[in-house]
């Protein structure tokens, strides 16, 4: 193919490794007061670390470091210690033979303790002696009080490889390990706690009903807010976001509208209270900003992440940091009990990779601590933008479109690249790796938000239940056909590619509509619905019992009642009438979409169409851990794409 890049004067395209590596550095953390920074960082040679930085001198200590994993998490149990977990990087689905772990360890470096074992029943490491929790307990993603030494953490009750039963919680000191059981009603599936750090709001589970459940502070007693049903939900529904600072219960609700707001809830009267943010086109998705127990704002995604503040003082803040940083979105973080002037800012657009700094409210300082993808230069990337375009039935069906950099975007050859999920929001405004490599490599991407995607509203997710292969397949479509008619694409060079759902669409996508797709790419996707529902003995599935029994025959089809329509929806079944080029790619470890469902189709599609190439991550699950073998995939996508939608077909 002829790249954009490859235009007299123009630079070489980025390599693959700019894209797919693990980064060096993986995010930070303020400490409660403001006065440090926790940073996830490594190199080329060693395991990513957590590091402190002093935010007076700037000066940073490893504090944590492993030869053989890498740091996963961590949070500030206060300002002095750190919790952290464990992630090994180097190891795909198949090899994992620890558990994340949990550590803690002081600022300084001293003080380190294990908190919890990283091995599981079948693995031993010399430490049984030991008196620690067991491996499956796991961090919260709350902070809790971070003003003494115990946190909350999960205890999980995993019956299989993946398959989560209940969530109970534990209180633990992070210097003894003494840890004390939080008794409650019900089989917990998720916590909140309250702003003091306490548990206040509890999630069970009952079949298909999920209960929200308040343990009321004049009472010491445990009481329902609403029941409704866990997959199709209810007129009464609302989702817990956060307690505020004076312990008002902030929800996410519909309350009769297409769209979810952010709410107060009425705690006394089990009530939806005062609307404050709604968000233009999109369900509120975001989080509380609080410091100094005061409400400062509150984190949206609408198009993008953004702030919308309330505090005055935060708005002069955002922007002085806009003028410094301009062409991007800053999301700034204040310190929850600050003590300095400093604060985080993550800083990221279509074209840059989130970049992490530290800014200085008084003295204007401003430091960059570190960048997810350093090699990627924004010049040398593509635009993205959120378009939208009419479904053949009239539904309005947003989607991304990423375009090259530099040069004319008439009649380019475009990738349909569809979200896995299915019942996810898809996209956002922000740096994609998957759309800018191909970009890159002078490709316009066209991601849909068909029917079925969530953020968008309830008659949008709605509209998306049972329509697997069908109508959610035709908005694929119409926005393909859309985007050839704004001359953005060119008709005779196309391909349709996704993981999971994506994968099945794929699939799909050539079965439906083999005029409008000249090739497809189709990794870790699914290629029967039956064989969701049963894998077969040979290959675990993560996928629980409760979802077949209740969400999937409601949400994508009764294997009895609509086993016509599964049948007539399953590439498996019509793999014969696929003729195009095909690349297909499974994991060997894979829980959610076995590998079964990759090498029966394989076996059957390759009896008719000999222009299917095959790839095996033996060790790797559902997508691709390992850096070796997401720059392997996509160096084969570049090539496949090359072969047959490339600009030398013109």
């Amino acid at each position: 193919m002829v790249h954009a890049a490859d235009a007299p004067g123009a630079a070489a395209a980025p390599p693959i490794a700019s894209f797919f590596s693990n980064p060096a550095f993986n995010g930070a953390v303020l400490s409660p007061n403001g006065r440090y920074l926790a940073a996830f960082v490594g190199a080329k040679d060693r395991r990513d670390g957590l590091a402190v930085v002093d935010l007076s001198d700037l000066s940073a200590r490893m504090v944590a470091q492993f030869s053989d994993t890498d740091i996963g998490q961590a949070r500030w149990v206060n300002n002095d210690r750190l919790l952290f977990s464990t992630a090994d990087k180097e190891s795909g689905q198949r090899d994992l033979r620890f558990a994340p772990g949990l550590f803690a360890v002081n600022r300084d470096g001293k003080g380190y303790r294990q908190l919890a074992k990283r091995n599981m029943p079948f693995v031993t490491n010399g430490n049984d002696n030991i008196e620690m929790l067991p491996w499956h307990t796991y961090m919260l993603n709350q902070d809790g009080s971070q003003t003494d030494e115990y946190v909350y953490v999960s205890d999980a009750d995993i019956v299989s490889p993946g398959i989560l039963v209940a969530l109970d919680l534990l209180r633990v000191n992070t210097r003894t390990a003494s840890a004390a059981p939080v008794a409650h009603p019900g089989v917990a599936r998720s916590w909140l706690l309250d702003q003091n750090g306490e548990p206040r709001l509890v999630e069970t589970l009952d079949k298909n009903m999920r209960s929200i459940r308040y343990l009321d502070p004049a009472t010491g007693q445990w009481r329902v807010l609403a029941s409704f049903d866990a997959y199709t939900g209810d007129t009464n529904e609302f989702h817990p976001l956060a307690f505020g600072p004076d312990g008002a219960l902030y929800v996410t609700a519909n309350h009769g509208q297409d769209r979810t707001s952010l709410y107060r809830y009425d705690l006394a009267h089990n009530t939806l209270g005062e609307r404050l943010v709604t968000l233009d086109g999109f369900d509120f998705h975001g989080s509380l900003i609080i410091s100094n127990n005061k409400l400062l704002g509150v984190r949206v995604h609408a198009d993008a992440a953004g702030t919308a503040w309330f505090d005055p003082a935060m708005k002069t803040l955002q922007q002085s940091v806009d003028a410094k940083l301009p062409g991007t979105i800053n999301l700034i973080t204040p310190a929850r009990h600050p003590e300095t002037p400093w604060v985080l800012v993550e800083a990221y657009s279509d074209q840059q990779p989130s970049r992490f700094l530290i800014y200085n409210a008084e003295t204007k300082r401003m430091s960059e601590v570190g960048n997810l993808a350093p090699d990627i230069k924004p010049a040398a990337m593509g635009t993205r933008e959120l378009v939208h375009y009419a479904a053949r039935d009239g539904l309005d069906i947003p989607a991304w479109l990423t375009l090259p950099p530099g040069g004319a975007h008439k009649n380019l050859p475009m990738v349909v690249l569809v979200h896995g999920g299915p019942f996810v929001r898809g996209g956002s405004w922000n740096w994609h790796a998957d759309a800018q490599f191909l970009s890159s490599r002078g490709y316009a991407v066209l991601e849909p938000e068909f029917r079925g995607s969530t953020g968008y509203g309830a008659k949008h997710f709605r509209a998306g239940w049972k329509q697997w292969g069908l109508k959610m397949q035709d908005d694929i479509a119409d926005g393909t056909r859309w985007a050839i008619a704004q001359g953005t694409a060119d008709a005779k060079r196309v391909c349709i590619a996704g993981a999971s759902y994506g994968g099945y669409a794929t699939l799909m996508g050539l079965i439906n509509d083999p005029d409008l797709y000249q090739c497809g790419i189709d990794w870790v996707g699914v290629t029967d619905i039956g064989l969701m529902y049963d894998s077969g003995w040979r290959y675990s599935s993560d996928l629980s019992n409760d979802w077949k029994e209740y969400g999937m025959p409601q949400l994508i089809g009764d294997r009895v009642k609509d086993a016509e329509q599964l049948k007539a929806t399953s590439p498996l079944e019509q793999a014969a009438r696929i003729k195009q080029p095909l690349l297909l790619a499974y994991g060997g470890a894979d829980l959610r979409v076995p590998l079964v469902h990759g090498v029966k189709f394989y076996d059957a599609v390759k009896r008719t169409n000999p222009r299917v190439e095959w790839i095996e991550y033996a060790e790797e699950g559902h997508g691709w851990a390992l850096p070796k073998n997401r720059i392997d995939f996509w160096g084969r996508v570049e090539k496949f794409l090359d072969k047959n939608i490339g600009a030398q077909r013109n």
